[in-house]
């Protein structure tokens, strides 16, 4: 196993590996790096940018959460961002093409088309704090922060929520997986996992080390950052912790991204990490 680091600079948050890059959002500074070196300053320093994915148009696609705004940067380095009002956060690519994000302070998800429709569809929760979104069955997944619950929207807006068995669990990360959708607790240090019709499964991880993210593995399993453990874990399918990865003594891990047979995480530090088990 090997753990290389690379500077990006000031409060990386999310990482997304698309047209050959690896790409993070920096969001004290308002800027979007690569690993290579590229830079793209947002001109905006209290926009916030964080959750990044790789898009359906090639572009990485992120949120602005400081600023109300779902931005855009081509593989060929032009950028740009579409308003959307209710702080928006988690981002996914849909099963439809389009990008859907968590509007955190609206209880609601917004969509975005790759040319710049915008449509938004309440949860119809409220003070839920939707946090992260996935896309799985064909169906929108996301954590409901202070909700305590994980909720599924149709294409349609058509909404169910799942209310999750420990109270008080705080679920953040999501990510579709073989077997279902994984999800963390960071209040509860526990991995979950829901099934298509609604089953949960819960998992224990090391007390006080707040998961964060999630990213699905090849084998069925995941990867999870421990924000205040320093650290990176792998799950198998069955849910058992098999392997923990030290990032260091006040890393603070958050967004990452699994690379083939390696996994890219980016560190609050100031810096982006590459572990190849």
């Amino acid at each position: 196993m090997s753990v290389s680091e690379y500077a990006v600079g000031d409060g990386p948050y999310g990482v997304a590996v698309a047209g050959g890059e690896v790409w993070t959002t920096l969001v004290h500074t308002g800027r979007v790096m690569t690993v290579s070196g590229r830079q793209f300053d947002l001109d905006a320093p209290e926009s916030r940018p964080s959750v990044i994915v790789d898009g359906p148009d090639d572009a990485v696609w992120f949120t602005r959460n400081g600023d109300g705004r779902v931005g855009r940067i081509g593989y060929d380095g032009a950028v740009s961002a579409v308003e959307i009002a209710g702080a928006p956060y988690g981002l996914c690519v849909g099963p439809d093409g389009a990008l859907w994000c968590t509007l955190m302070s609206a209880d609601a998800l917004g969509r975005v088309t790759a040319d710049g429709e915008v449509s938004t569809y309440p949860i119809g929760i409220s003070g839920a704090f939707p946090a992260m979104i996935t896309s799985y069955d064909g169906e929108l997944w996301f954590t409901l922060n202070q909700g305590n619950a994980i909720g599924r929207m149709t294409l349609g807006g058509s909404v169910t929520t799942y209310p999750l068995p420990t109270e008080g669990a705080g679920p953040v990360g999501i990510c579709a997986g073989a077997a279902g959708v994984w999800f963390v607790e960071i209040l509860a240090d526990r991995v979950g996992r829901i099934s298509a019709d609604g089953k949960i499964e819960e998992f224990p991880l090391p007390a006080g080390s707040k998961p964060h993210a999630v990213a699905a593995a090849a084998d069925g399993g995941c990867w999870v950052t421990l924000w205040a453990g320093g650290a990176l874990v792998r799950l198998d399918a069955q849910g058992n912790v098999i392997a923990e990865y030290a990032l260091g003594e006040g890393s603070e891990p958050h967004g990452l991204a699994v690379d083939g047979d390696s996994v890219w995480v980016a560190l609050e530090k100031g810096s982006l990490a590459h572990i190849q088990p």
